[in-house]
């Protein structure tokens, strides 16, 4: 049988992540091209992408697909919801859990009291949808338990008012990359750019990218490698960070105060390149 996941994405860490896809299990036929796709990471989602009578046939969904040789990160409802106890506890003993994510987190005890439900070690991404999970964001990335933030922009728009303009959501996208800073997570996950998918999501990219965002979401696997190119270094920015790398090895001379800084960039860059396998791209 061939292997349900992509090779390439399946040996990327989670934390270096770029293409977040979320799956929809109202159906298992969603699964397997999920997992093939060039998505980073895979998610099936039991929250947004099922209606309340069809959450606990979804659950069952997903722990038998996880339990038969596919591997995958899952959705879970909020803490606040009827389903959330016994998403965990279903979660719990699904052999192929890569981790979580926590719909509408909002405090920092939700993402721990999540954990405390799983398998040690379990990680879990806390899914920021809200005006008080936004001023929440330093403390929820600080909380036991948290991998990483991802932004909620659908939900978060709905609860303020905000328009989908960049600088509508400047305040709440700076304030997830502040606090991941702070908690010494791996830079944030940004929202969807919802039905959109060439040059369009490139640039939604690269607003992503100008923020300190290091990941996106996506609903559609075509996305996925957009969303890859778009928040990988570029061509030239490897360009730079080689040539500056081999003189520096050849003994370059510090010159100013910005070169160690420059060769960190160049080092970080580097790093990068070599993990999403850019350099022969």
């Amino acid at each position: 049988m061939a292997p349900f996941r992509n090779s390439r994405a399946a040996a990327l860490p989670a934390k270096l992540s770029r293409s977040w896809l979320l799956a929809s299990a109202a159906d298992e036929a969603n699964f397997g091209p999920a997992l093939a796709s060039e998505a980073d990471s895979v998610i099936f989602d039991m929250e947004d992408a099922v209606p309340a009578d069809g959450k606990a046939a979804a659950r069952e969904r997903v722990v038998e697909a996880l339990s038969t040789g596919m591997t995958a990160w899952v959705r879970v409802n909020g803490i606040e919801t009827d389903f959330w106890a016994d998403d965990l506890a279903a979660l719990s003993k699904a052999p192929g859990l890569r981790g979580v994510m926590l719909a509408m987190t909002e405090k920092p005890e939700q993402v721990t009291h999540t954990a405390m439900r799983l398998q040690a070690g379990t990680p879990v991404l806390a899914l920021v949808e809200s005006a008080l999970g936004i001023e929440n964001a330093t403390a929820i990335a600080s909380a036991p338990g948290t991998f990483r933030l991802a932004f909620g922009v659908g939900d978060f728009r709905r609860d303020t008012g905000a328009s989908d303009d960049p600088m509508a959501l400047a305040y709440a996208r700076s304030k997830l990359v502040v606090a991941s800073r702070v908690g010494q997570l791996p830079g944030p996950i940004d929202g969807p750019t919802v039905g959109t998918l060439g040059e369009k999501l490139l640039e939604a990219c690269k607003v992503t990218a100008s923020m300190g965002m290091t990941g996106k979401l996506c609903l559609m696997p075509e996305a996925a490698d957009t969303i890859n190119q778009g928040l990988s270094p570029s061509e030239s920015e490897i360009v730079w960070a080689h040539e500056l790398l081999e003189a520096h090895a050849a003994g370059a001379v510090v010159g100013d105060g910005s070169y160690l800084p420059r060769l960190a960039r160049a080092q970080k860059i580097s790093s990068l390149a070599d993990s999403y396998g850019l350099w022969n791209a």
